[in-house]
């Protein structure tokens, strides 16, 4: 069975890095990251285009100049159409609009005149288009004050600023992995013809109530300590995404010790909810890990040993370390998306906790093997 070839453009943005993450995932796929670059260098546009088998149009501009942000993206359309005339294939073309669309702005103009220009491309070459009308998106790598409010408001949460609510409205959202799955199902059925599509929402939420969750989860993290409770799929997404924006430094905690003449106690988690505590033994230079999670939250308490704890954010090469010496208790949080893994570098054995917000399901592990130091 040959490959899919899938080329991506917009590849280095937030829905971008995303879908070819998760492109990557598939052994029959071969995902092409798309150079913006190219898009001026009509040669180097046109052999991306003839290794394809079908193409998904994110790149764009977002923010700016009104009329910059209406030129860029009709030029990126037009642009791309003719690459794909000139390569002589019969190309699936997937393009990412927007609800706002329907909207009077720059961005949402050029939206939907970039939709007209690749339905006509569509019905003079007999041609497959998926025009995909998208909700606002959140989830991890979105770009504070550019991608979405959740990023604007998880940024700002994190580093002690006060958020400001501009509009006060319901808004429409959909989490960052159910739209890549989405994408992904559409580039794998290969639709025919012309087809717009709809891509519901995960979730609709006004402004202030968001706002309000998201503050009720700085305050449990930052001064109680608490884990929220976490009972709705939306509240766990959220949460994630809230704990991505986190700088490195305030993943890794130093929990009060209490001292006696019985010895030392040191609360590790308080749950507002459940979720599944594990314990592990370790041999020395061991490592136990190298993989990543889309979905789980976790924490690695180490309560004897010395240890070295790493991550990766995947599709980049700069290593964080957490390094626990032994008789100082400690835990580190492991945001979703980064490769990790924990090495015991002492003489003795080490003894760890680890603490995640769901239970173990052999038929769903939402755990995928990546090695921290990728060559």
């Amino acid at each position: 069975m040959s490959k899919k070839i899938i080329g991506v453009t917009g590849y280095s943005g937030f829905i971008g890095s995303h879908l070819l993450e998760r492109l990557s995932r598939d052994n029959n796929i071969t995902a092409i990251p798309i150079e913006d670059a190219s898009f001026k260098q009509p040669s180097e546009l046109l052999n991306s285009v003839k290794k394809c088998d079908c193409i998904v149009q994110l790149a764009g501009m977002n923010r700016g100049d009104e009329d910059d942000i209406y030129k860029t993206n009709i030029d990126l359309a037009n642009t791309l159409v003719k690459a794909i005339e000139k390569s002589g294939k019969k190309i699936n073309l997937v393009f990412a609009s927007s609800i706002l669309s329907s909207t009077d702005s720059a961005f949402g103009r050029s939206k939907k005149d970039s939709c007209s220009i690749f339905e006509k491309w569509a019905k003079k070459n007999n041609a497959s288009l998926a025009n995909l009308i998208i909700p606002n998106v959140f989830g991890d790598r979105g770009r504070p004050f550019y991608n979405s409010v959740v990023a604007t408001f998880c940024y700002q949460l994190t580093r002690g600023e006060e958020p400001k609510i501009l509009a006060d409205r319901e808004v429409e959202f959909i989490y960052i992995n159910d739209l890549t799955e989405t994408i992904y199902e559409i580039v794998l059925s290969s639709p025919k013809g012309v087809d717009n599509l709809r891509i519901k929402g995960t979730k609709k939420i006004k402004v202030s109530e968001l706002l309000e969750i998201l503050e009720q989860f700085k305050e449990s993290y930052f001064m109680n300590g608490i884990i929220p409770k976490l009972n709705d799929p939306f509240l766990v997404n959220l949460y994630n995404v809230f704990l991505s924006y986190l700088e490195y430094e305030k993943l890794n905690h130093n929990p009060q010790v209490h001292s006696d003449q019985r010895g030392e106690l040191f609360e590790i988690l308080k749950l507002a909810q459940g979720g599944q505590v594990f314990f592990s033994k370790t041999k020395p230079g061991h490592i136990r890990g190298n993989h990543y999670h889309i979905r789980k939250a976790e924490k690695f308490c180490v309560i004897e040993g010395d240890a070295v704890i790493r991550m990766r954010r995947v599709g980049t090469k700069e290593i964080k370390e957490f390094k626990i010496k032994s008789g100082r208790p400690a835990f580190v949080d492991i945001p979703i998306f980064h490769t990790h893994h924990i090495e015991n570098v002492g003489k003795n054995d080490l003894y760890t906790l680890f603490w995640c917000n769901e239970l173990y399901d052999p038929n769903d592990k939402d755990t995928y093997p990546e090695e921290v130091f990728k060559s």
